[in-house]
């Protein structure tokens, strides 16, 4: 960050009095008070589960000059857009009114906050969940149909093989606006687009998955 915006977030912050009145722990997250510099950005605070693997993180960022709250899941990151406020005053005010909620939606899957699409298309209740391996070549299934996450863009995560230690993962997504499910594999974090399992029903889906999953971890493997 340049110079005199990071002076001038600092002084904000230094003044917000709502940080000094957050409880050390929330919802079974741990209170962090961060400030600190990274990249273009400036971390305040985070709530974090380690056995969850789940984390928010506040921060300001300098590209758009607005604060902002990163959801993290596992090695999936995303920035949760009800929260980009153009100040810390409006930050509080959402955080007041939402944040509880969020803790509570990425701790504890609820069926009920789950799309009525993902519900048509019946996910949850696939027959094929069973057949996936709990480990694949050292990846383990850290997020099963049976519980799909929601991010950003219409997408939910519906299947995750991770080796956290190797901060590499493969996924599969469904997208409720395209009706489409697709794959997508993050070596060291950096992600790569597979179109091995692009389809629209599930019974493609599990023939893809029954054909490729295991060599595509394989094939990570040996990346790694």
């Amino acid at each position: 960050m340049k110079k005199e915006q990071l002076e001038k977030v600092q002084a904000e912050v230094s003044v917000w009095t709502y940080l000094q009145s957050l409880p050390p722990e929330k919802n079974n997250f741990k209170l962090k008070i961060l400030m600190q510099e990274v990249a273009d950005t400036f971390q305040i605070y985070s709530y974090e589960n380690d056995d969850l693997k789940r984390k928010t993180t506040i921060y300001y960022h300098e590209e758009t000059k607005e604060y902002k709250l990163l959801v993290t899941i596992g090695l999936t990151e995303f920035c949760a857009i009800e929260y980009i406020s153009e100040s810390l005053d409006k930050l509080e005010v959402i955080l007041k009114e939402r944040f509880d909620n969020l803790l509570g939606d990425i701790s504890h899957f609820n069926r009920d906050h789950i799309s009525s699409i993902i519900e048509d298309k019946a996910i949850m209740d696939w027959e094929y969940i069973d057949n996936l391996p709990k480990e694949i070549d050292g990846f383990k299934l850290f997020i099963s149909p049976k519980e799909p996450v929601k991010i950003i863009n219409g997408s939910y995560i519906i299947i995750d093989y991770c080796d956290f230690s190797k901060e590499s993962n493969f996924i599969i997504y469904y997208n409720v606006f395209r009706d489409e499910f697709f794959g997508e594999a993050r070596l060291h974090r950096i992600p790569e687009v597979t179109y091995e399992y692009d389809c629209s029903e599930l019974k493609d889906l599990e023939a893809l998955l029954a054909k490729n999953l295991q060599v595509t971890l394989h094939k990570i493997r040996e990346r790694i």
